[in-house]
């Protein structure tokens, strides 16, 4: 699965999801690999933060905004940017 893939796919489900609401990095994952999508974890975390550095997308860390440039650890979660 290639990395254009994979950003498409998170961009579509924030745009599906709406600037009101946001997505688990793992919804895209489970949708691009139902069976095996933890693999793939990594990769869409890592395509999510480019997406937010290029301000398409926000990276939210306990329901707020996070800097994309800072090192972001734990939970988070997709929004597109309002």
């Amino acid at each position: 699965m290639s990395d254009a893939a994979i950003r498409e796919a998170i961009l579509a489900a924030a745009v599906a999801r709406g600037a009101d609401k946001s997505l688990c990095p793992s919804e895209v994952a489970r949708a691009l690999a139902p069976e095996d999508w933890r693999p793939l974890m990594g990769r869409v975390r890592r395509e999510a933060i480019a997406l937010a550095r290029e301000g398409r997308i926000e990276v939210l860390r306990k329901g707020r905004p996070v800097d994309p440039g800072a090192e972001i650890r734990g939970v988070i979660r997709l929004r597109i940017r309002p």
